[in-house]
């Protein structure tokens, strides 16, 4: 079954290019492509889309306000959204991020990079820009000084389940792939996450991954099996 895709632009040049070298590969379909973020919506709304690729400069809505609305949607299976920027500032990446974006590339894109994008954020999976990855890897070196000596204790602290969900969450899957790993509810993943941000005082899914590989819970749960 291919990867249904609509790309979002405000030029043509670039929204027809993309639209090329997607249509170009195999496995992956053009179903459309706009330069609106409220055309974007409709779309999505009618054709159901399984991944959207959009830049933050839309006719109407911005790309990072059109991510946001389609969060409120609440679809069923929800698209999956990477987008792509030419400001690469802290500040526009942590906008970006919180939005709940699948995906963030950056103006040096690939075609390589874009087909990548693509195949990861069709499974639920996320997939960064490698200056962007490695300035959220500093950022978090940054914010959490503690040794990571003082972050097992912690960690061993997590009920085995929290591990567990932790653990998946930080190979990169999914909600909807962890409730099927582990034969639980979305809901009750939720509910994992929710906890696990409270119980650890995280901010956010990004800040869970760099704990669990800096606390031991990816040896624990490699151990338990």
């Amino acid at each position: 079954m291919p990867i249904d895709v609509l790309v979002c632009d405000q030029l043509p040049v670039v929204r027809n290019g993309i639209s090329a070298i997607l249509a170009s590969e195999e496995g992956i379909r053009v179903i459309d492509s706009t330069d609106s973020g409220i055309h974007a919506m409709m779309i999505a709304r009618t054709r159901r889309p399984h991944v959207i690729i959009t830049s933050l400069d839309l006719v109407g809505i911005s790309g990072l306000e059109m991510v946001k609305r389609l969060h409120e949607e609440k679809f069923s299976p929800a698209p999956q959204v990477v987008a792509f920027t030419m400001d690469d500032s802290d500040e526009v990446i942590s906008a970006v991020l919180h939005a709940g974006v699948t995906g963030l590339l950056v103006k040096e894109v690939d075609r390589a990079e874009l087909v990548s994008a693509v195949h990861s954020a069709a499974q639920g999976q996320m997939m960064l820009a490698p200056r962007v990855a490695e300035r959220l890897v500093n950022w978090f070196r940054r914010q959490d000084s503690r040794p990571e000596g003082q972050l097992q204790p912690v960690a061993a602290a997590l009920t085995p389940r929290e591990r567990q969900v932790l653990s998946l969450i930080a190979k990169g899957l999914s909600t909807e792939q962890v409730a099927v790993d582990l034969a639980i509810g979305i809901a009750t993943v939720r509910t994992h996450v929710y906890r696990l941000r409270n119980k650890l005082e995280l901010k956010d899914r990004a800040q869970l991954v760099s704990f669990a590989y800096r606390s031991g819970v990816m040896q624990m749960s490699a151990s338990a099996r």
